[in-house]
């Protein structure tokens, strides 16, 4: 869930020498060697047990592999493997307040009194001043509940806790800045986003979140758990490890707590390549709404999270091409997703790396997107 590489970001202007060699791609076989090599790369730099990228492009999606999924028993990646995708979650479920707007049931720049009276107040923000846009854009002010949290143990990450505390734990806090005015991201945003959304729909975020998006496309590798009760990845996954100080633990089966619509779902790259891909061709949303999905403001950062739209960052690649797609990084798992035209990728790791790891995985996954826009 945390947005890892907003911190590595800054770092990336230095080192986009590194990740923007030329690589020579004459025939397919060459293309498959150089994606390879990249991953290899990507995974010895991380310093992370291992990865996998999908890429799906006009001829299908192709599978590659690279360190352990298991580190007991030393095998890869399975084929097609489940991943809790954290804030990757976080355009679904934009992607869900969008057809509201669709259907008219919300308005984009309505204020989030009209919708949550009485919920949004406090020295974090005002309900009558921030819009449904801003939480989707990362600019209501509003703090991120998450780096107010304890997540040091296991402990920690298995103590349940409801959205409404996290929101108030947000919003107790002093805002960052003015609605409308700069972007900031907050996971606290998407939580009263789900908040709305089950107000309008009067159903679980979950459950909209399936019968609109993973249903009508067919997504059956992916899915909402129902926490607190499925804390076992279903379907073929990786081991996911995370290091609390200088311990590696196996931390695939724990319920991680994180239920909620700010980073909630399972997939597997191969169908979320599929969502990207659907939502970028206008198969979601309105043409109109697809636009205000791809309004951006201004990061500040460099890379993929140059510019925020709803529930889209924005990446521009040196060949000029741009591509959309999201982060996402929950304790055990990193994953990123970006998408243009008629292509996709997916890395995930089975491991968040160190702040060094998080600069190599930065400059690899730039490397890895930079080959699917300009080099195919």
């Amino acid at each position: 869930m945390r947005q890892y590489l907003v911190r590595a970001m800054v770092v990336l202007a230095a080192a986009s020498s590194a990740s923007s060699a030329p690589h020579a791609v004459a025939v397919p076989l060459d293309q498959s060697s150089l994606w390879q090599a990249e991953l290899d790369e990507l995974v010895a730099a991380a310093g992370v047990p291992g990865a996998q990228l999908i890429h799906t492009g006009p001829g299908g999606a192709d599978q590659y592999d690279s360190g352990m999924g298991d580190l007991t028993s030393g095998e890869p990646f399975p084929d097609d493997a489940a991943l809790r995708v954290a804030s990757i979650t976080k355009t679904f479920v934009a992607t869900v307040m969008l057809q509201l707007v669709d259907e008219g049931q919300v308005e984009l720049d309505g204020p989030l009194e009209w919708y949550l009276p009485g919920v949004v107040n406090g020295p974090g923000g005002d309900g009558e001043h921030i819009t449904v846009r801003d939480l989707l854009r990362h600019t209501s002010g509003i703090p991120n509940y998450l780096p107010l949290l304890e997540q040091g143990s296991v402990e920690d990450l298995t103590t349940p806790r409801t959205p409404a505390e996290l929101i108030r734990l947000g919003l107790d806090n002093p805002s960052e800045s003015v609605p409308g005015t700069s972007f900031g991201y907050s996971n606290t945003n998407y939580l009263l986003a789900g908040e709305l959304i089950e107000q309008v729909t009067g159903l679980p975020v979950g459950e909209a979140v399936t019968r609109r998006i993973l249903v009508p496309l067919g997504l059956s590798d992916t899915y909402w758990p129902q926490f607190p009760f499925d804390d076992v990845l279903h379907g073929p996954h990786p081991r996911a490890y995370h290091r609390f100080g200088e311990i590696r633990l196996d931390i695939t089966d724990i319920d991680p707590s994180w239920g909620l619509p700010d980073g909630a779902m399972v997939s597997t790259g191969r169908d979320l390549n599929r969502f990207y891909l659907a939502l970028l061709s206008g198969q979601l949303l309105a043409p109109a709404s697809l636009e205000e999905m791809q309004r951006t403001v201004p990061t500040g950062l460099i890379g993929f999270s140059e510019a925020s739209g709803l529930g889209l960052f924005r990446f521009s690649a040196p060949c000029g091409r741009t591509a959309w797609g999201h982060t996402g990084s929950i304790h055990g798992f990193s994953t990123v997703t970006v998408a243009a035209e008629d292509r996709a990728v997916t890395v995930a790791l089975n491991e968040l790396p160190d702040v060094a790891g998080n600069i190599a995985l930065v400059i690899g996954t730039h490397a890895l997107v930079e080959t699917m826009l300009c080099r195919q």
